[in-house]
């Protein structure tokens, strides 16, 4: 049976971009035909998983679940349908199972739901957490960000891995950006 419903809307290609940046994932079941979308979160964050989960509500099967998880850690979740629309995200996004970083537009709804997943201030400034991107995804980035907004950033280290860090002249206007698209229960992040 096919899962697939129609087309994504500007508004949810946004989320799910700025997620696969973040924390999303994608994932082709074996012996089927089109991806899927998870969204994985710890349970502190239920307010932001059920903001995604309305926004791709008509993808979706069922809605967001607690789930025990390793340790103490109690992970609120739920998965799309399949979706042809997702497998085009995940031939872009993965390249043989490692999530790489193609060339894409970082609207300010794609920016806002990545930093919402991944992103955190620091005094005077904000880092992205692109650990898990390698050198050339991370470099890719960079450039993205100083070309579509001018904004400037660098690698920075963070024990073993590199992150991105906003520079100091840029972090007002990374958070002019995003600010109108960060929702309530992700303020925080903002400082």
């Amino acid at each position: 049976m096919d899962n697939t419903v129609g087309s994504l809307t500007q508004e949810q290609n946004s989320i799910i971009i700025g997620s696969l940046l973040g924390d999303g994932y994608l994932r082709i079941v074996p012996n089927r035909k089109n991806a899927l979308f998870e969204v994985n979160h710890s349970y502190a964050q239920k307010d932001y998983v059920d903001w995604k989960y309305q926004k791709l509500k008509n993808i979706t099967k069922s809605p967001p679940k607690a789930r025990s998880g390793n340790a103490q850690r109690i992970a609120y979740r739920f998965f799309t349908r399949q979706h042809s629309e997702l497998t085009k995200f995940y031939r872009m996004f993965y390249n043989n199972g490692k999530k790489i970083i193609p060339q894409l537009e970082l609207n300010p709804l794609v920016m806002a739901v990545w930093f919402m997943d991944d992103g955190s201030k620091s005094y005077k400034t904000f880092y992205l957490n692109t650990q898990q991107f390698d050198f050339t995804s991370q470099q890719k980035i960079i450039g993205m960000l100083k070309d579509y907004y001018g904004i400037n950033s660098a690698l920075n280290k963070d024990k073993n891995y590199y992150r991105i860090r906003i520079k100091q002249d840029s972090a007002k206007k990374f958070r002019e950006i995003i600010v109108n698209y960060v929702i309530s229960s992700m303020a925080y992040k903002l400082g």
